[in-house]
């Protein structure tokens, strides 16, 4: 049952991305272009997608466990040092340059397009060899 949830989550949110353009790299970099040809969209996809998950966080809050866990899995850590906002601007710097992260990205591969064939190879080696600098 628990990968069953996992596959509907992943579906709905993949069909959110897609409906939503954000596998669009042009809908973020224009959002992002805020002299030039602004898209605020991606401002009413963001306020919507909080709108729908407040509810559910709170929800969620109320529980003593989660569904499929036995603890919920939380970070420990509150501090924002120098690995934390180091890694948000070169995700933030990414994303600009890109128009993509990683969620609209995997989307994207069912395209068929040989940019983000290229863009998903990049990211997942980038991934991985943060994992090897990190650890």
């Amino acid at each position: 049952m628990k990968y069953i949830a996992l596959l509907l989550s992943g579906i709905i949110f993949g069909v959110g991305l897609i409906l939503s353009g954000m596998t669009n790299p042009l809908k973020v970099q224009n959002f992002l272009d805020l002299f030039g040809i602004w898209d605020p969209s991606l401002a009413f996809v963001m306020g919507g997608a909080i709108f729908v998950a407040l509810p559910g966080f709170w929800l969620i809050q109320k529980q003593k466990k989660p569904i499929f866990n036995e603890s919920f899995d939380l970070p420990k850590s509150k501090d924002l040092d120098f690995r934390l906002i180091f890694g948000a601007g070169v995700f933030g710097i990414g994303w600009g340059i890109g128009g993509l992260c990683p969620g609209p990205a995997l989307t994207s591969i069912t395209f068929f397009d040989i940019g983000i064939y290229i863009f998903v190879v990049s990211m997942l080696f980038g991934m991985l060899i943060t994992k090897k600098i990190v650890n």
